[in-house]
């Protein structure tokens, strides 16, 4: 690959895969311009520029200021997935990035998206799945990277197990299976991208190395890690459904109730749903044609955290 410098304006750069992005960027010499809210800082290495992502003439004007880029990547994303943010965030933000990089001549736009996206049920899947459309028809050259599972995702029950509580699981642990891909290896992905020649114009799913994991795989790992004697606690799948309903009929009469009933669906999505290339012809997730990247192992990961030596709060789409 080429080793062109290139100028890379990078949204969504507070967040842990955007903090990778970044570092991966200036690592490799190029320069870096981060957009962030009004407010939002990262130390001013790089600076940001502060713009509302709500408003295309505030991302011209402070954000792109003129100025021509090589690319334009984008970690930003909803946090909790709930419709109004999802719509806000990963639909309605993005085309006014589109439409800025559009006018302003930019090279090429990188999307973080979800593999998720392939069955959009949930809500911010959609929306995901109505911006990476509008990006397509758009006529700037683009890249959609659809990842499979987060390290920091898989990572929740670390604590309960350290502390001699049953590892949770819905059915027998093996209703899903994924192949997770750590934040240094996506963030190499992400800016190969950039300037990869191949990537132009294409959907890019991917997963880390090694053959994907079940949640009951996961919590083996635990038990080995910790030294603990394995404990299993089965959540049955109807759970989620029946607190979701519950809520859906709260939510007529509250707001408060109806994100919480997003979120049920979100927790049921995830645990029935395998994070893995999905074969459309037979509707089943298929392990050996998702593409694997990197180098970082998620055991390896797993053990840092047991051992204290790295720390990370867990993520909003956390099942357990």
């Amino acid at each position: 690959m080429s080793e062109q410098r290139l100028r890379v304006l990078l949204a969504g750069a507070s967040g842990t895969i955007g903090q990778a992005v970044r570092a991966e960027l200036i690592k490799r010499g190029h320069t870096v311009i981060c957009l962030g809210r009004a407010g939002s800082t990262n130390g001013n290495d790089p600076p940001v520029r502060a713009v509302d992502f709500a408003d295309v003439t505030s991302i011209a004007d402070h954000g792109f200021r003129g100025e021509r880029f090589d690319a334009l990547i984008s970690c930003m994303a909803s946090r909790t997935g709930a419709a109004q943010d999802a719509w806000a965030v990963d639909y309605t933000a993005h085309c006014n990035l589109l439409a800025a990089a559009k006018s302003a001549g930019t090279g090429r736009f990188v999307l973080l998206s979800s593999i998720c996206v392939q069955k959009p049920t949930l809500a911010f899947q959609q929306a995901k799945l109505a911006f990476e459309q509008e990006l397509a028809g758009s006529g700037l050259p683009h890249s959609v990277v659809r990842p499979t599972a987060y390290f920091k995702s898989l990572s929740g029950q670390v604590a309960r197990v350290k502390q001699g509580k049953a590892y949770l699981m819905f059915g027998q642990g093996d209703l899903t299976a994924c192949k997770p891909i750590s934040d240094k290896d996506l963030a190499r992905f992400l800016a190969d991208c950039a300037q990869r020649a191949d990537a132009a114009d294409e959907v890019l799913p991917i997963g880390g190395p090694g053959p994907a994991i079940t949640p009951r795989q996961i919590g083996d790992m635990l038990f080995r890690l910790t030294g603990r004697k394995p404990r299993f606690r089965r959540v049955p799948v109807w759970l989620l459904d029946a607190i979701a309903a519950a809520l859906a009929v709260a939510g007529r009469f509250s707001a408060a109730a109806a994100q919480k009933a997003e979120l049920a669906r979100i927790g049921k999505y995830y645990a029935t749903e395998s994070m893995l290339l999905l074969d459309v012809s037979t509707g089943q997730y298929d392990a050996e044609v998702t593409p694997s990247f990197g180098s970082d192992r998620f055991e390896d990961h797993l053990a840092l955290l047991v051992s204290g030596e790295i720390t990370h709060q867990a993520s909003d789409h956390s099942v357990f």
